[in-house]
């Protein structure tokens, strides 16, 4: 009689190579870890912090007292938005726009194919980043344009009134049109295409009103988006701009705009 001798077989280590579940915390780790590795995305944060700055300190050493009613220490210390608004705009089409131009959105949507939240978290970070920034900047700007207006008629402090919901409006415009530029630069997968449509968006579309007729162009105006932007970091507004609320809302409605054609094109589009 013969005896069968079996040998059990161990059953397979899954643990060696686990499955990971794509969650939109990693995916958002994942893009941070992007965003800290590329230096040129500091390199231009700091260009607008220094922007902010720089052209908000010799807005108020220039200060004349003759024009007085014309101005206001907050105005004076947030002359860098301008400028500012261009450089974290175009951070974001670059941010965007250039893993289409690299062909790195083909890895990237490869490991994330539900694809929406690589557009959500590059948005988050960029908002947030800027608007960071952006408060330090407008802050610093205020502190330093403080000096050369101590004493002067339009003087002010931290503590006064509107001060700081001015400071913090610019911040959160800045981070507004960063998340603006991103999704323009996914819409039209173009970082030149991108920085043309934010620039007309910002710059431009005043001057094209200019050919309506007046009536409209009252109407129309403080509905754009910079100007919208404009009346959430302004101190005293006038009959010719929308309050800070309402400004707010308009703005938010041009970014939500931007961001749902964005969201379509990546979710209905190949890369």
């Amino acid at each position: 009689m013969t005896s069968v001798q079996t040998t059990s077989i161990p059953a397979a280590d899954t643990t060696a190579n686990p499955r990971y579940k794509v969650t939109f915390p990693r995916v958002l780790r994942s893009e941070w870890s992007k965003f800290l590795s590329l230096r040129s995305s500091w390199i231009t944060l700091a260009l607008a912090v220094l922007a902010t700055v720089v052209i908000g300190m010799v807005a108020a050493y220039r200060y004349d007292p003759v024009h007085a009613d014309q101005h206001d220490a907050v105005a004076l210390s947030l002359d860098g938005i301008t400028l500012a608004q261009l450089v974290v705009g175009v951070l974001g089409v670059l941010a965007t726009a250039g893993e289409y131009t690299t062909g790195m959105i083909r890895s990237t949507f490869a490991a994330v194919p539900h694809r929406l939240p690589v557009l959500w978290s590059k948005c988050l970070i960029y908002f947030g980043v800027v608007f960071v920034v952006g408060a330090a900047g407008a802050v610093a700007s205020f502190l330093a344009g403080a000096g050369f207006l101590s004493g002067k008629p339009i003087a002010l402090t931290l503590s006064d009134a509107g001060v700081l919901r001015c400071l913090f409006g610019a911040a959160l415009y800045l981070a507004l049109v960063a998340v603006l530029g991103a999704g323009l630069g996914i819409l039209v997968r173009s970082a030149a295409g991108g920085i043309c449509l934010l620039v007309g968006a910002l710059m431009l579309m005043p001057v094209f009103l200019d050919l309506l007729p007046s009536n409209w162009k009252t109407d129309v105006t403080p509905y754009l988006p910079a100007n919208a932007g404009q009346s959430v970091f302004t101190l005293h507004t006038d009959s010719t701009m929308l309050s800070p609320g309402t400004g707010l809302l308009v703005l938010l409605g041009w970014v939500t705009a931007v961001l749902v054609g964005a969201a379509y094109r990546v979710k209905h589009s190949d890369s």
